[in-house]
């Protein structure tokens, strides 16, 4: 790592042409948050890295995520797309002469390491004046070729520029660079839009750099860690390869997955150890899974916490704003939102638990729907410890019903219920002997009559 920490570019201009969206390319979701966002964080894992955002005009959206996730950041706008060279230049007022180093980054390059824009930093700071991120791709199509000298690159060429013999090279170039701030200034002005796009490269530094007798050198990565994305293809991939990520690093912690390949994991998901994932299980942002929890298949989780040992699944939905308690149970087909269920309580089975609390011990039966949105607003419902609640109960809230309380199934409940109390809330049966009888005759008789 440097010793002073650099300054990191992240060129975020992207529109989404290529992806026929709205969204700006940026933005786009890679295991539950934004491309921009992981490449944000692991500019901020390397401590102390001053970020300038390089975005286009109009682009307060990207610029207000950003924001959101770095207060005080720098935005710099690229008036006009007129390259990747354009971009830094964009940023160039905005680099601050106390940092070394320039780390030039991607906004659409989610899975590039902390570690390895380290050691590009570290090896500029050491000796190297430009460094390049390299790979070997396994289809080399589109990329911009390394053309090295022993251990030094003389240039980088662009796919379209490339003669024949140039695109059989498979050391491509992943796009980071690090530049020593003092060059960056006279390496830009150097920069020309003559090739076939019209476009000031960023790449083109390293020939002038070289030309100027400039040490440039290069790190290498797995093609994997550099993946851009550009289309939807590519954001399919991008994200199977961090899911592959996630995955590894939640079975190496201690978590047992037992068919990895259809869990799906956020970039978030916390987990404790001795945890059991079913098959085709979908964990959202902010889900804190503790020790001893399982999971069983076809479930659901999102912004919840769940404790120590309890047992969600198969087939649960679990939403926003749940607490799931130490050996709480939450069964098959069963939905919690903003629900706090307490230790040891079981909701089994084919029930809503919405703005409510269950308390400890609480048995709630099948079919149970806490009725808490009246169409305008939402309202409480309060369950206390050791409650039994009869199954196809409705439970109208702001509702209390007290520890110990029993409910009789298939009541309505519209008032609070005393502690260790009976409730009972339907209509009376009544029968009438005989009624079936003759409403069978009446109708074979129709039939008869009807020639049916």
């Amino acid at each position: 790592m440097t010793t002073n920490a650099p300054c990191a570019v992240i060129l975020a201009a992207g529109k989404s042409t290529r992806m026929k969206s709205r969204l700006p390319k940026a933005l786009h979701p890679i295991a539950g948050r934004p491309m921009l966002g992981h490449v944000l964080s692991t500019v901020e894992a390397l401590g102390g890295a001053r970020p300038v955002l390089v975005v286009g005009p109009g682009m307060d959206d990207v610029s207000g995520y950003a924001r959101g996730l770095v207060p005080g950041l720098t935005i710099a706008v690229q008036e006009k797309q007129l390259g990747t060279g354009d971009a830094v230049r964009a940023a160039a007022p905005h680099i601050g002469e106390k940092q070394d180093v320039v780390l030039l980054v991607f906004g659409d390059t989610p899975l590039v390491r902390r570690e390895t824009l380290a050691d590009m930093a570290r090896r500029c700071e050491e000796g190297s004046d430009i460094v390049v991120l390299g790979f070997e791709a396994a289809d080399p199509t589109g990329y911009g070729r390394l053309v090295l000298d022993g251990n030094e690159v003389v240039r980088i060429v662009e796919h379209k520029d490339a003669t024949d013999e140039e695109r059989k090279n498979r050391l491509c170039f992943g796009g980071p660079m690090a530049v020593r701030t003092a060059h960056l200034p006279g390496l830009l002005a150097m920069l020309t839009n003559d090739n076939a796009q019209g476009e000031f490269y960023m790449t083109d530094m390293v020939a002038h750099g070289r030309a100027a007798g400039l040490a440039c050198g290069a790190v290498f990565c797995p093609e994997a860690d550099i993946q851009g994305v550009n289309s939807r293809a590519d954001l399919a991939a991008a994200e199977a390869s961090m899911q592959q990520r996630l995955r590894a690093a939640a079975m190496a912690g201690g978590v047992t997955l037992l068919d990895p390949a259809t869990t799906y994991l956020s970039f978030d998901t916390m987990f404790g150890q001795d945890v059991t994932v079913g098959q085709n299980v979908v964990f959202g942002p902010g889900c804190s899974i503790a020790d001893g929890v399982t999971i069983k298949a076809f479930s659901h989780l999102e912004g919840a916490r769940i404790d120590e040992g309890a047992e969600i699944g198969p087939f649960a939905r679990i939403r926003p704003g749940s607490e799931i308690g130490r050996k709480a149970r939450i069964g098959n087909f069963v939905e919690t939102k903003k629900a706090k269920i307490e230790d040891g309580a079981k909701v089994n089975h084919l029930s809503y638990i919405g703005d409510a609390r269950v308390g400890a011990g609480a048995n709630i039966g099948a079919g149970t729907i806490t009725c808490n949105y009246d169409g305008y607003n939402k309202f409480f419902t309060d369950i206390g410890a050791g409650a039994f609640v009869g199954s196809n109960s409705s439970l109208v809230a702001p509702v209390r019903i007290g520890d110990g309380a029993y409910l009789g199934s298939g009541s309505v409940v519209t008032k609070d219920v005393a502690a260790n109390a009976l409730a009972v809330a339907r209509a009376k049966q009544v029968e009438k002997p005989g009624w079936a009888a003759a409403f069978h005759a009446k109708h074979k008789d129709k039939k008869k009559v009807s020639g049916e």
